[in-house]
């Protein structure tokens, strides 16, 4: 099976959509800032996930 899945492209269509919040005035500064920070971190989470390698139980 193989897994498609794109982080990078997935980072910067969050990042687009909590900036297109910004600008209607969802977000102060502050909290823009509070949401890049935690999609960072999901993110750094989301890679730490899909670089790991596939193993079987018990071994």
């Amino acid at each position: 099976m193989t897994y498609n899945f794109d982080a990078d492209r997935w980072y910067e269509n969050q990042k687009a959509l909590l900036e297109a919040r910004r600008e209607r005035g969802e977000f102060s500064d502050a909290e823009f800032a509070f949401a890049i920070e935690d999609l960072d971190r999901r993110l750094n989470e989301m890679i730490a996930r899909l670089d790991g390698t596939f193993q079987l139980p018990g071994r």
